[in-house]
């Protein structure tokens, strides 16, 4: 089957229902459950086991596992197995034997590292290396804290790398573009969780009653729900539209639409847990676990310092 026999929006369908068993399961059961269903590799070359797909493909999993409020580095595993193409390693996280994350901050000459998800369970960890390249370490004798300040459940990891064992390594070009795709995965992922709250709340909305009428006749909440629709439908479409190229033929950037993507959604998901009555913050409306993963990507990444870069990168680039 030829790449144009398949359509990126097939694998939505797919994702969910390996995502929704995934959930049910332990860390490394869950794995499994991914890379039977092919999402581990989707874009691995097929040398590697994968399916040497673009990263487009890559997308509607990314936003099912936003939906779905997957707790396992699944974007992380996808990346790392394209960057290293056909590697006996890319084979490993594609059959889902071994799982891997990224450190969003610090690099090997800090000798400190950290916002690794899941890195307690993970197997290696992508960390930049201080020139420009990364390289991927081995996390079996690195030293992990946990920090649960955002999230005590699934709390944020930082490395001690005083002693690290080095499986790979990517040059900067090549950790340039793997850092470009991250961030389009990101802004996937946490467009969908705020899309999996759009509808929640709105269900919600209609069937809950006051006074005789649903809450949702409401003008008030009516013009709340719809802002927060016009932002989904902005942050999809930015995603879209970053895929490609510009009127020059080059590769536009992503860090605008992560930035707004992360801004869109923690409105969006803030707004579902007020419309909620407060709920989210309880068993019933699990809407505060999305919230949680949106706040530690933008903390991640800067915590607003990321849309002032690309401010200030388009200052002086006119």
């Amino acid at each position: 089957m030829s790449d144009n026999d398949l359509q990126p929006e097939e694998f939505a369908q797919a994702a969910a229902q390996a995502i929704a068993d995934a959930h049910t399961r332990d860390f490394r059961a869950a794995g499994q459950v991914l890379a039977a269903a092919g999402l581990c590799g989707v874009c691995a070359q097929e040398d590697a086991g994968g399916l040497a797909l673009g990263i487009d493909f890559a997308l509607p999993i990314a936003t099912e596992a936003g939906k779905l409020r997957l707790q396992w580095p699944l974007l992380e595993t996808i990346l790392i197995a394209k960057a290293l193409g056909d590697s006996p390693l890319a084979a490993e996280l594609a059959s889902g034997a071994r799982a891997a994350t990224w450190a969003l901050q610090g690099d090997l000459q800090q000798r400190f590292a950290g916002h690794a998800r899941h890195a307690r369970d993970s197997d290696w960890v992508l960390v930049a290396d201080g020139r420009g390249g990364a390289a991927l370490l081995d996390l079996a004798g690195v030293e992990i804290q946990e920090d649960g300040a955002l999230d005590p459940e699934y709390p944020q990891c930082w490395l001690v790398l005083d002693t690290v064992k080095v499986l790979a390594e990517f040059d900067a070009a090549a950790f340039a573009a793997f850092q470009r795709e991250a961030q389009i995965l990101v802004a996937a992922w946490v467009t969908g969780a705020a899309e999996a709250a759009v509808a929640t709340t709105a269900a919600y909305m209609s069937t809950r009653v006051q006074f005789g009428r649903p809450l949702s006749a409401k003008q008030a909440v009516r013009h709340l729900l719809a802002r927060m629709r016009l932002l989904q439908e902005a942050s999809s479409a930015g995603i879209a539209r970053v895929l490609r190229t510009d009127e020059y033929e080059r590769v536009r950037d992503a860090r605008p639409v992560l930035a707004n993507a992360l801004a869109n959604a923690a409105f969006v998901l803030e707004k579902s847990i007020h419309l909620h009555g407060g709920m989210g913050f309880s068993w019933e409306v699990p809407l505060h676990y999305a919230l949680r993963e949106v706040r530690k990507f933008d903390a991640a990444f800067g915590s607003g310092a990321l849309a002032r870069r690309v401010g200030q990168d388009f200052i002086q680039s006119v």
